[in-house]
């Protein structure tokens, strides 16, 4: 798994061998930023971050500001690791905590972010919560975007009052799905 563009092209990250968790493939963090487009000065969310690859991928193409957040211990290690690898220490802020938790502390600190990726476990019931969450505690700026990677198998069928479904890609098994939100 390496950083597929920007200042830290090439720079391969750590991922645990035995871990049950889906690293987000370099083919699909590349798609991902080509459809963003740079990250330059943005403000970028990356939730169920596991090794950090995405939130990486956003600061080596030079967003302002990551925010990791990872519940299990064992992969916020790995994340400080690869954070510490690429040399992001100043960019980059690691929180260790569910998503509910993050949302609502990032929220009380007035936080907010041109653009949240959310790649939950699949098939366990998380795009729900995390759309709920989302909707609970508004962190994204207005004319941001939220981006879900999921599988095919688990469409996003539901949104909030106000989201809409700006764009959807199919990679194999996975779907990018692009949400904007006009109450933002």
């Amino acid at each position: 798994m390496r950083i597929s563009g920007g200042e830290a092209k090439g720079r391969t990250l750590k991922f645990p061998s035995r871990s049950t968790q889906r690293p987000t493939t370099d083919f699909l963090r590349e798609a991902l930023f080509n459809l963003l487009g740079p990250p330059a000065d943005q403000f970028f969310l990356d939730l169920f971050a596991g090794s950090g690859s995405v939130g990486l991928e956003a600061a080596s193409r030079q967003a302002k500001k990551v925010v990791l957040v990872e519940k299990s211990k064992d992969l916020v290690e790995i994340i400080r690791e690869n954070v510490s690898l690429c040399g992001y220490s100043e960019q980059c802020l690691i929180i260790h905590a569910n998503i509910q938790s993050a949302l609502r502390d990032l929220d009380r600190e007035k936080c907010s972010f041109d653009v949240i990726f959310a790649d939950p476990p699949y098939h366990q019931g998380f795009i729900g919560k995390t759309l709920s969450a989302l909707n609970e505690y508004p962190v994204l700026q207005k004319e941001g975007i939220i981006v879900f990677q999921h599988s095919v198998r688990e469409p996003i069928k539901t949104l909030p009052d106000g989201w809409s479904v700006a764009d959807q890609r199919k990679y194999g098994d996975n779907l990018l799905t692009f949400i904007r939100v006009e109450s933002a």
